[in-house]
């Protein structure tokens, strides 16, 4: 008797588990080729563009990314010539890096191209190549992107100091014995609306996404919150964890 096969994780799950691990959010996905400065030939991802992030993912139904790249300070996206006349190559110019991206077909690498200028130049590209229900959702991701920024700015800002030596609060699990996670809880407690972190000098956000988010950006991606499991368990992934109480 052949033994049955786990059932695939649910789309629905899927996305709920991904919004455990970011806040961001979701204006664009699909599969990509990439080429890093560090990648020897292109690798195949599946692609989200969550606000000014992309998060690249080994198969569509992974909940956990293999990498990403932060596009908020893209110089330019100059498009190349390809030889396969079924796909569309482009470059993002970074301040650091060249990023190759490749697509499956033309009408993809249009709308990759239509939303990575969306939400990084703040604006819709008038030459993009589009249908007209597909402008409209790029209208919709910049109204969404201008929100989102302004929501930002107004949350409490990291100083430069915090960036290089982190906060007591946060000290005990940055540096943890591989494959050894350590966990800390923090208590937040709701406050009309609001969800404060009760640490040293409480922190007030507008929503647990945010929460979770202040986290993730204060401790440098070290400190991320548990995924809860469909068996009642949960998975940390190898990576530190935190729990809020």
């Amino acid at each position: 008797m052949m033994a049955k096969k786990p059932p695939k994780p649910a789309p629905r799950r899927i996305f709920q588990e991904r919004l455990k691990i970011t806040a961001l959010p979701l204006y664009f996905e699909g599969f990509l080729l990439v080429k890093r400065s560090e990648y020897q030939e292109y690798e195949h991802y599946w692609t989200e563009l969550r606000g000014t992030t992309l998060f690249f993912y080994n198969d569509k139904k992974n909940t956990m990314y293999v990498d990403k790249l932060e596009i908020i300070d893209l110089t330019c996206l100059t498009e190349q010539n390809s030889t396969d006349n079924n796909c569309a190559k482009f470059t993002l110019v970074l301040p650091k890096e060249e990023v190759q991206l490749k697509t499956e077909n033309t009408e993809s690498g249009e709308e990759w191209r239509g939303f990575i200028l969306t939400v990084t130049e703040l604006s819709v590209p008038e030459d993009v190549s589009l249908l007209p229900g597909q402008v409209i959702r790029l209208h919709e991701v910049l109204e969404r992107e201008k929100k989102r920024r302004i929501e930002t700015e107004q949350l409490p800002s990291t100083s430069p100091e915090k960036e290089t030596e982190p906060s007591e609060d946060y000290v005990d699990v940055l540096s943890p014995m591989p494959a050894m996670p350590r966990i800390k809880h923090y208590k937040v407690t709701s406050v009309g609306k609001n969800y404060t972190i009760e640490l040293e000098k409480p922190v007030t956000l507008p929503n647990l996404f945010s929460v979770i988010d202040y986290f993730m950006k204060e401790t440098r991606g070290n400190l991320r919150p548990f995924i809860y499991s469909t068996d009642g368990t949960f998975e940390t992934e190898g990576l530190p964890v935190t729990t809020l109480k």
